[in-house]
């Protein structure tokens, strides 16, 4: 599929569904590199660079990564050439100020801005079924589900160890960190809204299904013409 007009782009988080991460898919298909945190974090830290040290020292203490630092690593990530003609951002911003960071960096190093914001949107109590249902055999670690699958006395199918379940699959777990989602996606979308670039579509399902309402909303969606806010 051609690249899109509007090249630059940003894929709202969603919480987890039992389902593979369509941001991969969805810029394969556009041709757009995937400039993901998880990625950037990943290649700073194994490459001991200043910013994988100090997320490390982060992740050392079991503390969050401060804005300043995920801003300034993810700046860097931008200002490299494979992204600078078009990217699908996936995992950041998070919070307001970051995106407000990014909002004054895209003006400044490229006159531009973001063309389009993804929303997943999807169904919370279907996801804490999916999530709270899941079990993970002790001794394969094979994944069932108590709703989808025939387990027999609480064992698996595979090898007849123990199935059980993880601490943050437990349901209680599962609805806060909907709930913390909830709260920080709502706060990215009204600063979103103000420039009418975000676009809502159905993230619930296998990811070939739901890349195609991605792309779809993508090439599909009827937006306000943000040229010259972006130009």
């Amino acid at each position: 599929m051609e690249r899109p007009a509007r090249s630059r782009i940003f894929l709202m988080g969603s919480p987890a569904t039992g389902e593979e991460a369509p941001g991969p898919s969805i810029a394969s298909r556009l041709s757009l590199p995937k400039v993901s945190l998880r990625d950037t974090l990943r290649v700073n830290v194994h490459g001991d660079t200043e910013f994988g040290r100090q997320a490390k020292a982060c992740m050392d203490r079991g503390v969050f990564f401060p804005d300043e630092l995920i801003i300034a690593m993810m700046h860097e990530r931008l200002s490299q050439d494979g992204a600078r003609d078009g990217f699908l951002l996936d995992g950041f911003p998070w919070t307001v100020p970051q995106a407000q960071a990014l909002k004054e960096f895209l003006a400044a190093e490229f006159d531009a801005g973001l063309d389009l914001v993804l929303q997943p949107v999807v169904d919370h109590e279907e996801i804490v079924r999916r999530l709270s249902g899941r079990r993970i055999c002790d001794k394969c670690g094979c994944v069932w589900h108590v709703g989808f699958d025939d387990i027999q006395d609480g064992a698996c199918g595979n090898c007849g160890g123990d199935l059980i379940q993880r601490d943050d699959d437990r349901e209680e777990v599962v609805r806060q960190r909907l709930q913390a989602h909830q709260e920080r996606s709502a706060a990215l979308v009204r600063f979103y809204a103000e420039d009418g670039i975000v676009l809502g579509f159905d993230a619930m399902g296998p990811v070939e299904e739901v890349t195609e309402r991605a792309l779809h909303a993508i090439h599909a969606g009827q937006l306000p013409d943000t040229s010259s806010a972006n130009a």
